[in-house]
């Protein structure tokens, strides 16, 4: 989960990029960058923590002229953790091309011998992102043309496609050409674009959401569809075009519970709405399978569940309560690197308000139970501020497999859920009751009426992996290397690959 950003504009584009960027911070908290192009020349600013930390206006925000530039907002899934990972990446071949890019390619392995044993290219960083900057250079280079043409940029990410695998939603620059957008044949990661009338003409911009444009004053005309690309001429000409064989639309339905903010527009899903959506089904579960419950209030976990849980409440007829502080200084427990540093913030993030515990039977209202570190934490929390019974509810399904499309559970062993009935993780979590919503409950409240989406990437649900190139072996993998445990042991600098693969292993 990273957010990313592209616009064109008539005047300078670096204060803009740097506002929607904030707008986009709630998709990533590690690391931020902004390139803009200003004739041939690229001007890069890109380093490790917030938005407003990154930037600064007279160090660094006067450098970044052009009048075209594109941003990135990181939360790290694969490679490691310096600034030299932050995005956007770049090549100078063929013509210079800068990218940012949200999701995560499932065979970068692969291409990354490719692209050194058959394409002659060279990586700096162990990022997929680099890998898919340099996949999308080498197919515009085989294109074997002076001057570029729209259809030979299309034609390059239609070479992206029948190359790379997973989940990809980016902007380019192509320097001197313009701003490109795409987007992978599942679409499983979001990307929209809007555009604003000036004076001179249309300015354009791209991004993850629809809030972003809609912070700017653009207005949106459409998500990116699967498979598909936008092209932007400097001089403001719009082309499309779809550059894949089989497109099947199959976003990921984990943005709509709790990656996307609520005010978003994606997918022509409004995802308040779903979220409003899914509340209801979680009652009409509770109603239908636990008819004589004895919930006296109902308290959300702030913030992404405060949508679907008054709507639960409502439902229910039981009073809906703010039971928690929340700390806005402190980030999303959800996507800080490492088990200690998210159960330490957790007591520091959330603080109870004893009133509204004290003799109830509460049930609080999450959008998901992943690792397990926050509910058990907020569980115990309302057991101090004195409540009688504490149960729990899920906006969604039990979290039970690894997300391998650009969000942060690698590893099996570290989802509380994984391989656990309800009766265990009841115990586990110390909570008197733990009430899962259905996973066809949760497709039917996000789908709605939009019939467009063929189907949802619900692969952390169901372990069906809708690229179907997913393999244990590559799940084995893939938790020797983005595991918590892994992690440390490359911060602690291991001396050989054995030694990495033992720390991951315990």
């Amino acid at each position: 989960m990273c957010g990313i950003v592209g616009i064109h504009s008539h005047g300078q584009v670096n204060q803009e990029l740097y506002d929607a960027l904030t707008m986009l911070q709630h998709r990533g908290q590690d690391a931020a960058g902004i390139m803009t192009t200003e004739g041939s020349k690229l001007n890069l600013r890109k380093d490790n923590g917030l938005v407003r930390d990154v930037f600064h206006a007279d160090e660094h925000m006067m450098r970044l002229r052009g009048k075209l530039g594109i941003g990135h907002v990181r939360y790290p899934t694969a490679g490691v953790t310096s600034a030299a990972e932050a995005q956007p990446f770049y090549t100078n071949m063929p013509f210079g091309i800068s990218l940012a890019h949200n999701g995560n390619l499932t065979n970068a392995d692969e291409l990354k011998l490719e692209l050194f044993s058959e394409d002659r290219r060279h990586l700096n960083t162990e990022s997929d992102s680099e890998v898919l900057l340099n996949v999308f250079a080498h197919e515009l280079l085989s294109q074997n043309k002076m001057r570029l043409q729209p259809d030979d940029i299309f034609a390059a990410v239609s070479g992206v496609h029948r190359r790379c695998r997973g989940a990809y939603a980016c902007v380019a620059i192509i320097t001197g050409y313009g701003l490109l957008g795409f987007r992978d044949p599942f679409g499983i990661r979001p990307v929209v674009y809007g555009r604003r009338r000036a004076a001179e003409g249309y300015e354009y911009m791209i991004a993850s959401e629809s809030v972003a444009l809609n912070a700017l004053g653009f207005e949106l005309v459409a998500d990116i569809l699967p498979g598909e690309a936008i092209f932007i001429t400097t001089d403001g000409k719009l082309y499309k075009r779809q550059c894949a064989a089989n497109p099947v639309y199959s976003p990921c339905i984990f943005e709509y519970v709790y990656l996307a903010r609520p005010d978003s527009l994606m997918d022509k899903i409004y995802v308040h709405k779903a979220r409003l959506r899914m509340g209801m089904k979680l009652a009409d579960r509770i109603k239908r399978e636990w008819a004589d419950h004895d919930i006296d209030v109902v308290i959300p976990i702030p913030d992404t569940s405060r949508v679907p849980a008054s709507e639960l409440a409502s439902e229910l007829g039981v009073p809906y309560r703010e039971g928690y502080v929340k700390n806005r200084y402190i980030g999303r427990t959800f996507i800080m690197p490492g088990q200690g540093q998210r159960k330490k913030s957790v007591r520091q993030k959330l603080n109870p308000i004893e009133v509204e515990f004290r003799g109830k039977n509460v049930l609080l209202v999450d959008d998901s139970i992943v690792r397990g570190t926050t509910s058990k934490e907020i569980i115990e929390m309302a057991r101090e501020a004195g409540a009688r019974k504490v149960y729990f509810a899920s906006a969604s399904p039990p979290v039970r497999y690894p997300n391998v499309y650009g969000i942060d559970m690698p590893s099996s062993s570290e989802l509380v859920a994984h391989g656990r009935t309800i009766p265990e993780l009841e115990k586990l979590l110390g909570a008197d009751r733990l009430i899962f919503q259905e996973l066809d409950d949760l497709i039917d409240a996000v789908l709605h009426k939009h019939a467009t989406i063929e189907r949802f990437d619900c692969s952390v649900f169901t372990g069906k992996y809708i690229t179907q190139d997913i393999s244990p072996e590559y799940l084995s993998q893939l938790e020797l290397f983005r595991s918590d445990a892994a992690k440390q042991a490359r911060k602690q600098g291991p001396t050989s690959v054995i030694e990495m693969e033992n720390a991951g292993a315990r």
